[in-house]
């Protein structure tokens, strides 16, 4: 028996060393973190460019446009921060914080904004609250408006199109509600439908990088808009300690799979789950975000913020901050 716990306390001491070995050395604060996932299979995470396409049947769920089933908890989750999940099916589409896939409606008008989905149809394509919800990185946000649903619910309008989930997506990735009837569809991050074609900048990939004349190789997310770190997070544990008005300022940059990059670090290349619920990219372990005061490609604006924020090198290190 003795034999036994001894092999099993050097294995468990094994793993943990790895783990902590691929989040390096550099901790910053030690508080603790929320809870960190691997990027794995994309239906886990609801982000990465498998299929992920939904689970049973046909994928498309059926019935005559208004599907079937209960709204169940779904319809009454805050959207909180949208993020962009690339589907290999269907492009790139926008996803809750929770990585639910968010549905548009043919027979809606977006000016002016109007939901013409009545009771019955709500319960099986909840109307998305507005409340709290934030445009996805690199979305403007005074695309997010609101419009009153059939059972007065303030609905969350992208680009003046009502957004709803739908009732038999069960889990992250799931797209059932797609092609529903022939006019439920699941929605691009710019209030569009999703399409294979519009899933990314030609040749551009989730995260790479661009020299900068001033700082050197840093990272850009998909949209070529700068990436930054944030001295007050940490590592190991891996934490954010941007949230409430300071996530606003500085979204968390979604999570994307491996083969989504080019030029990246892959030591510490994790999905850190926030204490919101919402899912964020790290490399090295630290959590990155883009600045809402970029405007375009190029931009380096949240550059030594505060003293707080730097552009990310391709190894997750901040640079230009102090030693």
């Amino acid at each position: 028996m003795d034999t036994w716990r001894s092999a099993s306390l050097v294995a468990t001491a094994a793993a943990l060393l790895a783990l902590t070995t691929a989040c390096g050395q550099d901790q910053g604060d030690q508080s603790p973190a929320g809870q960190n996932v691997g990027n794995a299979a994309p239906a886990q995470g609801g982000y990465g460019s498998g299929d992920a396409y939904g689970g049973g049947g046909d994928g498309y769920g059926s019935g005559d446009g208004k599907g079937a089933g209960a709204a169940g908890a779904a319809g009454v989750k805050p959207a909180g921060q949208l993020a962009a999940w690339d589907s290999a099916k269907l492009g790139q589409v926008v996803t809750d914080s929770a990585g639910l896939t968010m549905y548009r409606f043919d027979k809606d008008t977006a000016r002016p904004p109007r939901s013409n989905c009545d009771d019955a149809c709500l319960k099986a394509w909840p109307a998305v609250p507005a409340d709290g919800a934030k445009a996805a990185p690199g979305v403007d946000p005074s695309l997010l408006g609101e419009v009153t649903a059939a059972d007065g619910t303030r609905q969350l309008t992208i680009d003046g199109r009502p957004m709803y989930r739908y009732a038999m997506d069960t889990k992250p990735g799931d797209a059932k509600g797609q092609g529903v009837g022939g006019v439920w569809h699941a929605a691009a991050p710019d209030g569009g439908k999703a399409s294979p074609a519009a899933a990314r900048p030609a040749g551009r990939t989730g995260l790479s990088t661009r020299k900068d004349p001033e700082l050197g190789e840093i990272v850009v997310d998909r949209n070529g808009m700068t990436v930054y770190r944030f001295l007050k997070d940490s590592a190991w544990p891996i934490k954010s300690n941007c949230a409430g008005a300071c996530a606003d300022k500085w979204p968390a940059v979604a999570p994307v799979t491996r083969n989504d990059t080019k030029g990246i670090l892959k030591k510490g290349f994790m999905t850190y789950v926030r204490p919101d619920g919402g899912k964020q990219q790290t490399i090295s372990c630290w959590p990155l975000y883009t600045f809402s005061g970029d405007k375009r490609p190029g931009d380096v604006n949240g550059q030594g913020v505060g003293g707080t924020w730097y552009a990310a090198s391709p190894d997750g290190k901040p640079l230009g901050a102090p030693k």
